[in-house]
């Protein structure tokens, strides 16, 4: 069989460390293995060293882009919000009529092990479900079975640098795809409309970029859902904008709640964005920041925010110690 390197290779050794190049690429930097051990990927059944770890040219989501994945967080060995993952990942896959060959447990229990087996204490999995191989067109009928894969590694989005200053971010050219085309609550590998806001910002100098929908509301960031803050009250889109309903996006909601901070879901257009307090992004691989220059512009002074910067430190009290896995 025809086979091509999965990009895990490149995750490993190609992670970026300038502020402004900094993707989600993950690094082998288990701190309780060699730093030239390679890593155990889980291919559809086995784990296997990561040169070993190789897909079909064949593959639709190679090909095509078609399968969904999940970025999931590590925090003290434990799995942060694993079952909320593979929740999402499960509706992505029957939102676009792909079958999965594992349960929901089966997939958790292979992710601890992959835990487990790369020594990760902090650190981040990405479990991914392809439409399979098949033929060079485009019907998936013609892949009979799905190929799942996991990555158990590191990442860094922003250095620990931008969480002290923000981030500075630029409005979007580019629209959110519509949500009656391809809905973004579906976590897809096609991955290009945010990718090209990506370049953009890039381009930029920018770290993110806004991207609208197509009625001019504030839909998400390219990689994050974006919050703002004013007169005390903390604001995010509502899903009806066009967004993935991300998982920090809901784990800071409910910290608003506990810490007794207003907050709101609501349909708002830019204008009122540029005139928040504050603005700030949530990922899984941001978790929470701050943003403080916003098409050139300051906000909050140039600096993180109160209210973001008390969520933040309560994010991280609580994934720190016991990180919640439901």
């Amino acid at each position: 069989m025809t086979t091509i390197d999965t990009a895990v290779s490149t995750m490993r050794d190609g992670t970026a460390v300038e502020v402004l190049a900094a993707e989600d690429a993950p690094t082998n930097t288990a701190p309780t293995k060699n730093e030239d051990a390679m890593l155990k990927i889980w291919m559809d059944g086995e784990f296997v060293n990561e040169d070993e770890a190789k897909i079909s040219v064949f593959d639709h989501g190679v090909l095509y882009g078609d399968g969904c994945f999940e970025g999931i967080r590590v925090y003290n060995g434990r799995i942060f919000k694993l079952r909320s993952h593979m929740k999402r990942l499960f509706e992505s896959a029957k939102a676009i009529q792909l079958e999965v060959p594992y349960s929901i447990e089966e997939l958790e229990d292979v992710l601890r092990e992959g835990v487990k087996l790369n020594g990760i204490v902090d650190g981040y999995i990405r479990p991914v479900i392809t439409r399979g191989k098949g033929t060079l067109g485009i019907n998936p009928a013609q892949c009979p079975r799905a190929g799942v894969f996991v990555i158990c590694a590191k990442i860094q989005l922003y250095p620990p640098e931008a969480y002290e200053t923000g981030l500075k971010i630029i409005t979007c050219s580019r629209p959110r795809v519509n949500r009656a085309a391809l809905d973004p609550a579906v976590k897809s590998l096609n991955y290009l409309n945010n990718i090209m806001g990506k370049v953009e910002s890039t381009n930029a100098g920018c770290h993110e970029a806004v991207m609208l929908n197509a009625a001019g509301q504030v839909a998400e960031c390219t990689g994050d859902n974006i919050f703002f803050v004013k007169d005390g009250k903390v604001v995010t889109p509502d899903l009806e904008a066009g967004l993935l309903a991300g998982i920090t996006r809901a784990f800071a909601m409910d910290i608003c709640e506990n810490l007794g901070i207003p907050c709101e879901e609501k349909l708002f257009g830019l204008e009122e964005l540029k005139g928040a307090d504050e603005i700030f992004l949530t990922g899984t691989a941001a978790e929470i920041v701050s943003v403080t220059t916003f098409d050139g512009e300051p906000i909050s002074g140039g600096v993180p925010g109160e209210v973001t910067k008390r969520l933040l430190g309560e994010f991280r009290r609580l994934t720190s110690v016991d990180a919640a896995e439901d």
